[in-house]
């Protein structure tokens, strides 16, 4: 383990990407973070600390130069993206081997997103009137609020978007059963502004503030170098939200996840 902790951020010009190089080294100096990003991808940082050391490289183009990279990593979090299922789950498979060819894997988070257990709640279906009476904020409406969905439930992909995430969860349970440490975060509603009130339907209970995000990345990193990670656990990335539909007591618990914000602030 090195002085600071070199964290390689694969596609960190994004939006997750660019909340986690703003607000992890707020909650520790010691990251050291660089980003890897194809050539010309726009960086969607606001804040003028964001740590900016960039390497351009199509890491599926170059896979001996990204494997170059990572001999040195104390953490590696996955959030690129790739064309269609079959391209993407390539791009995954490369980053996943490359971390188990190291001597010393580094800790790696990957990329999930809410999306993967999309086949359990839909804000759009009319029949589901929990779920539609929240997304409209018709809150009078609900007679019952059921349990949030669980971070333990395994993914309920219904189109490909949700596959290959599923395929990075699979990853993730295959690299902790190595006896190494991995989890998968399933990203909320992340926007480089950090908006609530976007068009899109039921935001504000999926919503994650960037730096929430970077919170359960720094507290499951915290977890991994005290030895107390459960790896091979899959966590959702969402605010502390009146209404959020997900379960955030979890991470809470597991890693001491310790969100900041909440969307109901910006109705006030």
């Amino acid at each position: 383990m090195s002085a600071k902790y070199n964290v390689l951020l694969i596609g960190g010009r994004g939006s997750i990407g660019s909340g986690l190089r703003t607000y992890l080294p707020r909650l520790n100096e010691f990251y050291h973070i660089t980003s890897v990003d194809l050539p010309g991808a726009n960086d969607k940082a606001t804040d003028a600390d964001a740590q900016n050391s960039f390497i351009d490289l199509d890491i599926n183009a170059s896979p001996n130069a990204f494997r170059d990279l990572l001999p040195d990593c104390d953490l590696v979090v996955y959030l690129a993206r790739r064309g269609e299922l079959q391209a993407m789950n390539e791009m995954s498979d490369l980053v996943y081997e490359s971390v188990l060819a190291q001597d010393t894997p580094p800790m790696v988070i990957g990329s999930s997103s809410v999306h993967a257990v999309d086949g359990l709640y839909s804000f759009y279906n009319e029949k589901e009137t929990f779920y539609h009476a929240l997304a409209e904020r018709n809150f009078d409406a609900i007679s019952e609020w059921p349990e949030r969905i669980s971070a333990t439930v395994p993914a309920h992909a219904i189109n490909d978007y949700g596959r290959e995430k599923a395929h990075v969860e699979e990853w993730t349970k295959r690299i902790a059963k190595q006896g190494h440490s991995a989890v998968s975060i399933r990203w909320g509603g992340i926007n480089a502004q950090n908006a609530v009130m976007v068009p899109e339907r039921g935001y504000f209970s999926v919503w994650c503030h960037q730096e929430d995000a970077a919170r359960l990345v720094h507290r499951c990193f915290e977890a991994h170098l005290n030895n107390t990670l459960p790896s091979g656990a899959h966590y959702f990335a969402i605010s502390d939200n009146t209404y959020n539909i997900f379960d955030i007591e979890t991470p809470r618990t597991e890693v001491g996840y310790d969100p900041v914000h909440n969307a109901e602030t910006y109705y006030e």
